[in-house]
């Protein structure tokens, strides 16, 4: 009894000697490990803020602000395992990330091509915050990219969030990256109209209206079918989607509303759909009534 005692004894020496020397170093590694957590979220900061001047990209700089920032906390990870006495165990994290993400590409291979395809899109930029794009079927505003999706608003207010490796398969429709987004509205006119007077008055009347372009991105208005009742006058515009001050559909209505006001004071008849009743009297209409029962 006295021999297992002193054993024991002996033990619980050998464990207090262990715990002295493991109390310091998880101190000191849990130090470093917070110290490069604060320096990591310090230095994602002040990275978005100097790549947002630098790069005038949000989403460009917002996903360098998260590489930066993970590779710190990699470091501080690695530097608190080594004050640990685990410098083999983060050697063998190290050289097993390739076995690991081998195995782990086949199990999360959705996750992955989505995560990827997000990366290629910060760089590559087809679109910026802001732009209205065609994304398949959805169209609208983009909103937000992460690792994983892009978030577009609908034009009726809906937040969609397509997987970015959905769109890199797909062709992206961007109509305002370039800041000149063309619209166009039909006018029918009646067939005995003057059409040159009617043009200018149409010209004249776009070049008043706040916010469409003049100069080489002027208005153009041409005849563009011949309907049933009317000939059909197709007017294209220009507008600065850079200028917050212009709303795209706001313009669209004033133009069409200024050109039939405008039209309609210089005389010119804007006729509806015209149906054509002939009569043949040399022909009889035959009817017949079946009465109920």
């Amino acid at each position: 009894m006295e021999a297992f005692l002193t054993d024991l004894r002996a033990l619980a020496d050998d464990y207090y000697l262990a715990m002295v020397d493991l109390i310091p170093r998880l101190v000191m590694g849990l130090l470093l490990f917070l110290l490069f957590l604060f320096v990591a979220n310090r230095t994602r900061k002040f990275s978005r803020r100097r790549l947002h001047e630098y790069l005038e990209d949000p989403l460009l700089a917002n996903f360098l602000g998260q590489a930066i920032r993970y590779s710190f906390i990699l470091i501080g990870l690695i530097g608190a395992l080594g004050i640990l006495g685990l410098g083999k165990a983060a050697s063998g994290l190290l050289a097993g990330a390739g076995l690991g993400a081998f195995i782990l590409g086949f199990a999360f291979k959705d996750i992955i091509e989505h995560f990827l395809a997000g990366i290629l899109m910060a760089f590559k930029r087809p679109f910026r915050i802001g732009d209205v794009v065609k994304l398949g079927d959805i169209q609208g505003k983009i909103v937000g990219l992460t690792i994983r999706d892009t978030q577009v608003k609908t034009f009726d207010g809906k937040d969609v969030y397509i997987p970015n490796g959905v769109i890199l398969k797909n062709p992206i429709v961007n109509f305002t990256i370039d800041g000149f987004l063309r619209d166009d509205f039909v006018i029918g006119l009646d067939y005995g109209a003057d059409w040159p007077v009617a043009r200018e008055v149409i010209k004249e009347t776009l070049a008043a209206i706040p916010g469409i372009l003049q100069g080489e991105k002027a208005p153009t208005v041409i005849v563009d079918a011949l309907a049933t009742s009317t000939l059909n006058v197709k007017v294209f515009f220009w507008i600065n989607t850079f200028d917050p001050s212009v709303s795209g559909l706001s313009v669209k209505s004033r133009a069409m509303w200024e050109c039939i006001k405008a039209l309609e004071a210089a005389g010119f008849y804007l006729p509806a759909d015209i149906l054509e009743v002939k009569s043949y009297p040399d022909s009889s209409i035959v009817t017949s009534v079946t009465k109920g029962n």
